[in-house]
């Protein structure tokens, strides 16, 4: 048979097909290597999440590993962190830790007989914007801790409020119906202590019907002293019996009901010089008085988890260290279980290593690590009249960060989370600062997730 004419591109195909599959045939192609190795095809990415995605590839005779970079430019003059080079033994890999509505782009190699290809091609993928809507903050944290939220025993008998209570938490803290102020609500002339259990039956009660872990909140805090208290004109010693009948009734009444409890409130001094805060239960009761309330709450009830609770725990180091000082004296005496951090910040306050330096000190203690009343501020220069899409991402980044570093905690040593209200407008911060606009929370005014709630999935 006779052939006809065959062009030097056509001859050059053909004689390519008769070389190994493994060789490289093109001498323009900078995908390929003249030394053996043919460079996989990338295909397109699959499991597309909010902060992940599957690279995929095809599969390369003979390869016996493949070797995959990641990036947020399509020139690859950065990595994403972990994925410069790395060696992969699989047609595909989960590619994780990445950040939402973000696009990607990704390229492989394969390894011959010690031979490197050239790169594939490249391949772009977007990450998803927000989770879907069967990932509940719940759904996300369960069997690795509690997300809790601050919660009032009024609000739980409204529909809005108790859909979003349930569907997305695993914890209840009342903001202010189990401080003293609100239980505590007077002396009898034989001196025992008046009690309004009312509030209190009532959210115990409505967490045991939707399986909600309590956190109660708090025992003893000064700026919840009941009036009796306040005017108290016994002796000291009579004040102190108060406060361990106090202490008393409410854990032995709340006894396996109620998991946890801060004992005690706020008692450290933000003065540097100055140890305690200067309190009537410290002028009462002495300079041990935190330690008493702690034995007072223990032998009321040995198996309930009892934590200390404090403020600027973040970034004031002197503070925080006059806290582990106390912490390590009730340790001695097994009285306290656990340690709750405070989180009213900033969207730029602290920084994330000041946050981590906190949260590494702690946990170098033998106890519990709880993230309490977290809200963070986007508006403490009072420079927005409404929440800017730049505030509310960066709001968004900073709640992940707080979520990253708390779940890096040992598993044994996590306990919760806790969100200091549901929606915006219900926070403390408002009243606190005189009426100033503030948005600190994961839901807005009209019970919709805000960016901020996508953050916290982020930063599991």
């Amino acid at each position: 048979m006779k052939l006809g004419k065959i062009s030097n591109s056509a001859f050059y195909v053909m004689v390519c097909l008769t070389i190994l599959s493994f060789m490289s045939c093109s001498s323009d192609d900078d995908n390929n290597s003249l030394s053996g190795a043919v460079a996989p095809v990338a295909q397109e990415a699959s499991d597309i999440a909010l902060t992940s995605f599957r690279a995929n590839w095809n599969n390369v005779f003979r390869a016996s590993e493949y070797a995959l970079d990641v990036s947020t430019n399509s020139g690859f003059s950065s990595f994403v962190e972990g994925f410069d080079n790395l060696s992969i033994n699989q047609l595909s890999q989960s590619v994780t830790g990445l950040n939402s509505n973000t696009t990607y782009y990704y390229r492989v190699r394969a390894v011959v007989g010690g031979v490197i290809s050239g790169n594939s091609n490249t391949i772009s993928v977007e990450t998803n914007t927000e989770f879907p809507d069967d990932v509940t903050l719940k759904s996300a944290t369960e069997n690795n801790f509690f997300v809790g939220v601050a919660v009032s025993e009024a609000r739980t008998n409204i529909s809005s409020y108790d859909e979003i209570y349930t569907r997305e938490f695993s914890s209840i803290t009342a903001e202010n119906d189990m401080k003293m102020a609100s239980i505590f609500t007077g002396i009898d002339n034989t001196g025992a202590i008046i009690y309004d259990w009312s509030k209190v039956d009532a959210l115990v009660d409505y967490a045991e019907t939707n399986n909600l872990n309590v956190h109660g909140h708090t025992l003893i805090w000064h700026r919840s002293l009941p009036q009796a208290l306040e005017n108290f004109s016994g002796t000291d010693q009579e004040f102190e019996d108060l406060i361990e009948q106090y202490i008393t009734a409410v854990l032995t009444r709340y006894q396996g009901r109620i998991n946890s409890w801060d004992v005690v409130n706020e008692a450290i001094d933000d003065d540097p010089n100055i140890q305690w805060r200067d309190t009537v239960f410290l002028q009462r009761m002495g300079e041990d008085y935190v330690e008493k309330c702690f034995a007072f709450a223990r032998a009321a009830d040995p198996n309930v988890k009892l934590f200390y609770n404090d403020y600027n725990m973040t970034f004031d180091g002197t503070k925080r260290g006059k806290v582990l000082v106390m912490v390590d004296d009730l340790l001695v005496n097994d009285l306290i279980d656990g340690v709750g951090y405070q989180m009213h910040i900033d969207y730029n306050f602290p920084s994330r290593e000041q946050i981590q330096e906190a949260t590494d000190e702690i946990v170098a203690k033998d106890v519990l690590v709880h993230f309490a009343e977290l809200d963070v501020k986007v508006n403490a220069a009072n420079d927005l009249t409404e929440l800017t899409e730049e505030r509310s991402q960066a709001q968004r980044q900073r709640v992940r960060e707080v979520v990253e570093i708390f779940n890096a905690i040992p598993q044994n040593k996590k306990y919760a989370i806790t969100v200091w209200g549901l929606k915006d407008d219900d926070t403390w911060l408002i009243p606190e600062n005189n009426g100033r606009p503030e948005w600190p929370l994961l839901f807005d005014a009209s019970f919709n997730k805000k960016d901020a709630y996508q953050g916290f999935l982020e930063g599991l």
